[in-house]
């Protein structure tokens, strides 16, 4: 196998990257997709989270990744970065996000024979979702800091996180969540002292890679408010009642499930997760956050490559 042929493909002309057409309720849109690497045997399809983030903040995985042999897909759902961003809120649903992922997988040409879907953080939810409704179509699955539940990340949120945060910090916050007022710049500014650098991404706020950085600047918040909502300290959205923990053991494909111990979500669920699933695995990164394939890097990529590799 030679990782960078091209022969045959259709995206050489553009150094990997296709503008998808799919069908949705408003009419064809188009979503973007860049692939790296040549490997028929794996064909990693990332799902950003967000929602309504962009594949941006996964460039970390250029440094890892083709040393390895991995094909992968950058892809930014509709509405997000270089996809289409139609302003239709009835397009903002999990069931229509699910079908725009096999409506790609199908563009792509991916199938049970090379295809593992990697989904973070809402990535991770619609991961599920997926492998919920077309895992025939999966050889693999990698759900990454992300629970099966919402009102149980919620419970971690309320239990664990906000008690253990400076109580003056976090009455501000909350203030300016009830008065509707987040989009204050001192909202941001509280968020990123007393939860992001300790949660989301454990590095000093001025030391964030610059992928990660675009990737937040860029959040389209019309999807991203109306499915978690306006708060940053637990889901309040249309996704506050998604609980999947009881047909995770529906999932027959081999799943990776990636959790750090300063996570926003609570790795000891993550860990029950991999339980669950028939074939599943956990990989847990001691100093990593929400972010762990940036502040426990080495442990995150080295852990997912090697299972990659056992799927191969």
């Amino acid at each position: 196998m030679d990782y960078f042929d091209n022969a045959g493909r259709q995206d050489v002309l553009s150094g990997g990257v296709r503008m998808i057409s799919i069908t949705t309720s408003a009419g064809a849109q188009r979503v973007w997709t860049k692939r790296v690497g040549n490997n028929p045997a794996t064909k990693l399809l990332l799902l950003h989270g967000g929602p309504g983030a962009t594949h941006e903040y996964l460039l970390g995985f250029d440094s890892f990744l083709p040393g390895a042999g991995v094909e992968y897909y950058y892809y930014d759902q509709l509405g997000s970065g270089w996809s289409d961003r139609p302003e239709d809120p009835s397009l903002w649903t999990i069931e229509r996000f699910v079908d725009e992922v096999e409506q790609v997988r199908l563009a792509l040409g991916l199938s049970s024979e090379n295809f593992v879907l990697y989904g973070q953080s809402w990535g991770g939810l619609l991961a599920i979702e997926y492998a919920l409704a077309h895992q025939q179509h999966l050889k693999g699955l990698v759900v990454s800091n992300m629970m099966a539940s919402i009102p149980a990340y919620n419970r971690y949120a309320a239990e664990v996180l906000i008690p253990a945060q400076d109580p003056s910090t976090i009455a501000e916050i909350k203030a300016l969540e009830a008065a509707g007022d987040t989009d204050n710049p001192r909202y941001d500014e509280l968020l990123m002292g007393e939860h992001y650098v300790k949660h989301v991404l454990r590095l000093p706020a001025e030391e964030w890679p610059e992928p990660v950085v675009r990737s937040f600047a860029r959040m389209n918040k019309s999807i991203y408010v109306p499915l978690q909502g306006s708060s940053e300290l637990g889901g309040s959205g249309r996704l506050s009642d998604w609980d999947r923990v009881a047909d995770l053991h529906r999932i027959e494909a081999p799943t990776l499930v990636i959790g750090g111990a300063h996570d926003t979500m609570d790795p000891a669920h993550l860990q029950d997760m991999a339980t669950r699933l028939p074939h599943g695995s956990y990989l847990h990164c001691p100093d990593g956050s929400h972010l762990s394939m940036y502040d426990d890097q080495e442990t995150y990529m080295r852990g997912l490559i090697d299972w990659l590799a056992k799927r191969a």
